[in-house]
C-alpha cells in the first residue's frame, strides 16, 4: 500500500528532531455546498532541525517513530 504525502506549514519547530505540520483540506459542505476548511495538525520528524516556522513542507507516511510520531518530513517547498 502506497504512503500518504501531504503538504503543510511548518507552525512550530520547538522539539528536537521534529516539527508540527499543520495541513489544511478544503471540501464543500455537504447540505449548504459551501467551501468549508478544516486543518489538521501531525507532528513529523526532522532529523537534522533544518525546517522552521512558516516553511511550506511535504510529509510522508512512516512506521512509528514515538508515541504521536509516524511523519517524516520529505521535501520543502518554495
Amino acid at each position: 500500500m502506497p504512503k500518504r504525502i501531504l503538504q503543510g506549514v511548518v507552525v512550530s519547530d520547538k522539539n528536537d528532531k521534529t516539527v508540527v505540520v499543520r495541513v489544511e483540506r478544503r471540501f464543500a459542505h455537504p447540505l449548504l455546498q459551501k467551501t468549508v476548511r478544516r486543518s489538521k495538525k501531525y507532528k513529523a520528524h526532522d532529523e537534522n532541525n533544518q525546517y522552521k516556522t512558516g516553511d511550506v513542507v511535504s510529509i510522508q507516511e512512516c512506521a512509528p517513530i514515538s508515541k504521536d510520531k509516524c511523519w517524516t518530513v520529505i521535501a520543502a517547498h518554495a
